[in-house]
């Protein structure tokens, strides 16, 4: 899967927004101190994220951006695909005649694995709101975990 920084960028100066906007427009050169994100890059990211209907500008002094819509009520999956970054882990355009093999029309021997991981990264992208994000309801599972008989034997400790 390709993920660039845009995509990663762009949520995470949602989760920002969602975070520290208590119904009051916050300024994108607060997002970009806290996130250490260039504020130009923030700029670009911000019109599209408009365009898509996630948040709404407040212009004046004491203006900014405000999400569009409660934070429980947007998608990671909205966020990412608003900045124009695709959700795919297959060399194959979608719905394009030409193939993964490049020179030809078919499909490498791994396409329908990787197609079927574009499909699960998107189920759960589109599983997760923003209000997930900033209230701790995101769960990692990837950290290690003790085996399960280490886990056994450190309970009866």
């Amino acid at each position: 899967m390709k993920l660039t920084t845009k995509g990663r960028y762009a949520v995470m100066a949602m989760a920002d927004l969602a975070r520290y906007s208590t119904g009051r427009p916050v300024a994108l050169a607060d997002i970009a101190e806290r996130q250490e994100i260039s504020l130009s890059y923030l700029e670009q990211l911000f019109a599209k994220l408009r365009r898509g209907n996630l948040v709404k500008s407040v212009r004046g002094p004491g203006g900014g951006y405000l999400l569009s819509r409660h934070a429980d009520d947007i998608r990671i999956s909205d966020v990412i695909l608003a900045v124009d970054e695709p959700i795919k882990a297959t060399r194959c355009e979608v719905g394009s005649p030409k193939g993964c093999m490049g020179n030809n029309s078919s499909r490498c021997i791994t396409h329908d694995l990787w197609a079927e991981l574009s499909h699960h990264i998107q189920l759960f992208l589109g599983s997760v709101s923003l209000g997930d994000v900033i209230n701790g309801r995101v769960v990692s599972t990837a950290s290690p975990r003790p085996a399960p008989e280490q886990a056994i034997s450190n309970a009866a400790d």
